[in-house]
C-alpha cells in the first residue's frame, strides 16, 4: 500500500492558474461537468493530448498542462466566454435549493435518502465500477441531483479499483491493476473540527477496522467513500478496501460488512439522519443489522422488536435474476469475521443470527445469504424490470411460505439511463435546436418529445450520425494502432489498423461483460454465414466487439479468447475489432455512433440492461433479445428482436433457434433496410426507425423516470 506522505506529494496543485481559468478549478471539484454542455470540452481544448493521458480527470489535467498554455487559454476570449458560460450555469443550478420536499414531505434535506452500493459508476476518472451496476448507480445520482432529490451516496474508496484488461497474442485476458492516488482526483478528506481526518470503526475480524472518509460531488449530491488504507490498520485491514470483486469470501464479507455498517456509522457521525435507507444490490444488506443494533442498544428493545422499525427505513433492489448470482458464505465465516461481540449487542445467539441469511431458516445446511437477508429486513423489494420483477417472484417465493407466486410482494422500477451523460454533443445540438434548451426536462412528457423529435429533419440527423461514425471509425483505427503497437504484432497487422473499417457500411456494437449468459459466441454459430455478410462488396456489415471476463471466469475467458482469435483472420480483421479494456469512454463512444447495438442474453437471465437505451437516446437501433428492458420497449417499428421470448426446448434448441433467428433478422431485415436509399440518397426507412426509436424509448428508459418511480413508489 502507497503511505500517506507519498500521496500528499502527488497532489494535483492547481494554485497556479491564471486568473481568469480560476473558474476551471471550481468545475474539476464537481462531477456536474461530466454531463453539462460544454463541459467536457473547455477541459478537453486546454490540452487534448494531456486530457487523453490522465483519462479525463480535470484536476490532474489542470496541474500538468503547461504554463504557457495555460497563459495562452487566459488570452483567448472566446475560451473565456465558454468558461464564464459553464462556470454561471453551474453556480446557478448549484444554487437551487432541493425541491422535492414538495412533493414529499418526508424526503427532505434534513432527511435524505441514503443510496447504498458497492460500486459507482460516476466518470472514467473515477475508477469505482465494473459494470452495469455502477454506471445505473453514477446515473441514479446524477438524476437525483437534476431532480433535486435530497439524496447521499455511501460506497468505499478501492484503491485499485476494478483491473484493467489487456490481451495476450494469442487472445487470452490477462488483467493488471493500476492505483489510484485520492489526491489526484476531485475528492475531498473528510475532516473533524480540529482538522483531523474523520475516521468510523468497525469491529471485523475482532479487530477495530478504522476508515476515513472522501467525499466527490456529484451535482448537488454527494457521495461519500470509506476508505481502510491508513495507517493505523494493520497491513490486513488496509486491503479491505483493496480491489472491487477481487480477493477471496473473506475480503468480500469484510468489505461488505464496511460498506453496510461503517456507511451506518458514517451517516450519525455526520448528523445524517435518512428517510430511507435504499441498498442497491445486496452488498450492503448488513446496514438493517446495523440499524438494529442500535435499537437493541439504546431503545433496550428485543431484535424481534427492533426489526418492524428497521424494515420501515430499509427498501432493496436486487439486479440478479439466478440464485447463484446472489453473494452466499458459508456460516463458519460469516459468525468468524463477525465474532461473538456483534452478535451479543444483536441480542442473537448464533443461529438464530445465521437464520436471518437462510431462505430456509431452520436449514443449518443452508450457506449465508445476503439477498434473503437484504429481503427479509427491508419494507419493499423490486427487480429492476418487469420480467425481472416476475422472476424474482418465482426465485424468492420461499420466502413467503404459502403465498401464490402472484401474492409474493416483490415488484419492479425498470433501470434507465442519464441521458445529458450518454447523449452525444451532436444529438444534443440537435436537441436543443428543435426540442429546445431544456430538452431534458421535455424528455418526461412522451407527447410533447414525441411530436418535437418528429421535427427534426431526417438529413441533419443522418448527417449528424454520419459524422459520429466517421468519429467512431477514427477512434478504432487509433485504438488498434496503439494496441498492436504495444502487442508487437506484425508490421502488415499493425499498418491495417490505419484503413480498417468503413464509415459507410452497416456497423454493429456488441459490448458487455463477458459472461456465459450474454452468449458471445452466438454471432460465431455459423461463421460461413456470417462471413458472407461481412464481406458481401455492395452490403457489408462490420462489428465492434468489447467486454471484460471476470478473472476468476476460465470458460468466458475462453469464449473471448476465440473471438479476439477471429479477428487476426484475414476475411475479417478490416470489418471486425475487439476494443480492449472496456470503460465508460469506450461505451460513450459506441452507444452515441454504432448503427445497430447487439444483445443475445439467454431467456430470462437479462434482468434489465441498459447499455440499449444510451443507443436509443443517440439514435441507434437495438437488435436483441426479448428479454430484461427491450420486452418492455420493443414495438415492432423501434428496433429489431431476435427470437420469440419463448424458452421452449433444450439450451442447445434455443441457442440454435436464437442463431437462426439472428442471422434471418440481419440478411432479410436489417442489412436490406439500412442500404436501401432514396432519390436523394438517404435511407428515409432507417431515419424514420430511428426517430421512433428515440421518440418511444427516451422517455420511458431514463433515469429521471427511474428516479421518480423509486421516490414515488418506493421510497
Amino acid at each position: 500500500m502507497i503511505e500517506t506522505t507519498e500521496i500528499e506529494q502527488r497532489v494535483a496543485r492547481t494554485d497556479a492558474l491564471p486568473a481568469p481559468l480560476k473558474p476551471l478549478e471550481r468545475l474539476a471539484w464537481n462531477y456536474w461537468w461530466s454531463w453539462a454542455a460544454d463541459g467536457a470540452s473547455i477541459f478537453r481544448d486546454l490540452d487534448s493530448e494531456i486530457w487523453e493521458e490522465c483519462e479525463h480527470n480535470p484536476r490532474e489535467l489542470l496541474a500538468k498542462t503547461s504554463a504557457y498554455r495555460l497563459a495562452e487559454a487566459a488570452t483567448d476570449p472566446v475560451y473565456l466566454e465558454r468558461v464564464s458560460r459553464v462556470d454561471q450555469i453551474f453556480q446557478s443550478y448549484m444554487a437551487l435549493s432541493p425541491h422535492w420536499q414538495h412533493q414529499d414531505k418526508t424526503i427532505t434535506p434534513e432527511h435524505p435518502v441514503a443510496y447504498f452500493c458497492a460500486e459507482f459508476g460516476v466518470h472514467t476518472s473515477l475508477p469505482l465500477y465494473s459494470g452495469g451496476l455502477g454506471i445505473l448507480a453514477g446515473d441514479h445520482l446524477k438524476s437525483a441531483s437534476d431532480l433535486g432529490l435530497p439524496l447521499v451516496g455511501i460506497g468505499l474508496l478501492y484503491r485499485y479499483g476494478y483491473f484493467r484488461q489487456r490481451l495476450r497474442n494469442d487472445g487470452w485476458q490477462e488483467e493488471h491493476y493500476g492505483e489510484t492516488y485520492p489526491n489526484d482526483l476531485p475528492i475531498h478528506l473528510l475532516k473533524n473540527a480540529d482538522g483531523s481526518p474523520l475516521r468510523i470503526e468497525v469491529l471485523i475480524r475482532e479487530r477495530n477496522v478504522l476508515a476515513q472518509v472522501w467525499r466527490a460531488d456529484v451535482g448537488r449530491v454527494p457521495l461519500y467513500l470509506l476508505d481502510t488504507n491508513i495507517p493505523e490498520n494493520v497491513e490486513t485491514d488496509r486491503w479491505v478496501t483493496g480491489h472491487l470483486y477481487g480477493g477471496d469470501r473473506e475480503t468480500r464479507i469484510v468489505q461488505e460488512m464496511l460498506l453496510g455498517i461503517g456507511g451506518v456509522r458514517l451517516l450519525r457521525k455526520l448528523g445524517i439522519a435518512p428517510s430511507v435507507f435504499h441498498l442497491n444490490e445486496g452488498h450492503s444488506a448488513f446496514l438493517t443489522l446495523e440499524l438494529a443494533r442500535e435499537m437493541v442498544q439504546t431503545e433496550q428493545q428485543p431484535f424481534s422488536g427492533a426489526i418492524d422499525k428497521v424494515r420501515q427505513q430499509c427498501v432493496f433492489t436486487t439486479h440478479t435474476p439466478v440464485a447463484a448470482g446472489n453473494d452466499e458464505f458459508d456460516a463458519s465465516l460469516v459468525t468468524r469475521v463477525f465474532g461473538p461481540a456483534y452478535l451479543k449487542e444483536l441480542g442473537l445467539t448464533e443461529e438464530e443470527f445465521l437464520s436471518l441469511g437462510r431462505v430456509e431458516p431452520d436449514n443449518k445446511t443452508e450457506r449465508y445469504g445476503l439477498t434473503p437477508l437484504a429481503i427479509r429486513m427491508c419494507r419493499s423489494t423490486n427487480g429492476v424490470s418487469q420480467k425481472h420483477g416476475e422472476v424474482s417472484r418465482a426465485l424468492w417465493q420461499k420466502l413467503w411460505p404459502g403465498k401464490p407466486l402472484a401474492e409474493v410482494p416483490i415488484t419492479y422500477v425498470t433501470n434507465g439511463v442519464h441521458a445529458p451523460t450518454w447523449i452525444s454533443p451532436l444529438l444534443r445540438y440537435l436537441l436543443e435546436k428543435y426540442v429546445g434548451q431544456d430538452w431534458d426536462t421535455k424528455l418526461r412528457d412522451e407527447s410533447v418529445w414525441a411530436e418535437a423529435v418528429a421535427r427534426i429533419p431526417d438529413a441533419e440527423l443522418w448527417a449528424a450520425h454520419v459524422r459520429l461514425k466517421e468519429r467512431l471509425v477514427a477512434f478504432i483505427r487509433h485504438r488498434s494502432l496503439q494496441s498492436r503497437i504495444t502487442a508487437g504484432d506484425s508490421p502488415d497487422y499493425i499498418e491495417a489498423a490505419k484503413t480498417m473499417f468503413d464509415p459507410a457500411a452497416l456497423t454493429i456494437g456488441f459490448a458487455r461483460r463477458v459472461a456465459g449468459y450474454k452468449r458471445w459466441n452466438l454471432i460465431l454459430t455459423d461463421r460461413e454465414r456470417l462471413l458472407k455478410l461481412i464481406n458481401n462488396e455492395e452490403r457489408p456489415v462490420q462489428f465492434v466487439f468489447a467486454g471484460k471476463a471476470h478473472p476468476q471466469d476460465e470458460g468466458s475467458k475462453s469464449v473471448l479468447q476465440q473471438l479476439a482469435q477471429w479477428k487476426y483472420d484475414p476475411a475479417v480483421r478490416q470489418r471486425a475489432v475487439f476494443l480492449e479494456d472496456y470503460d465508460q469512454e469506450i461505451a460513450r463512444q459506441l452507444v452515441q455512433s454504432v448503427d445497430v447495438w447487439l444483445n443475445v442474453p439467454r431467456r430470462p437471465q437479462e434482468a434489465s440492461g441498459t447499455s440499449g437505451e444510451k443507443v436509443a437516446i443517440n439514435g441507434g437501433l437495438n437488435f436483441s433479445i426479448l428479454d430484461g428492458w427491450w420486452l418492455e420497449g420493443y414495438d415492432g417499428a423501434n428496433g429489431f428482436a431476435i427470437g420469440n421470448g419463448t424458452n421452449d426446448g433444450t439450451v442447445a434448441e434455443i441457442d440454435a433457434c436464437d442463431a437462426e433467428s439472428l442471422y434471418r433478422t440481419l440478411e432479410a431485415g436489417v442489412v436490406p433496410l439500412f442500404y436501401h436509399r432514396d432519390g436523394d440518397g438517404l435511407p428515409h426507412n432507417w431515419i424514420a426507425m430511428m426517430k421512433r426509436s428515440i421518440q418511444s424509448l427516451a422517455p420511458k428508459y431514463n433515469s429521471d423516470r427511474m428516479v421518480e418511480d423509486y421516490a414515488r413508489k418506493i421510497y
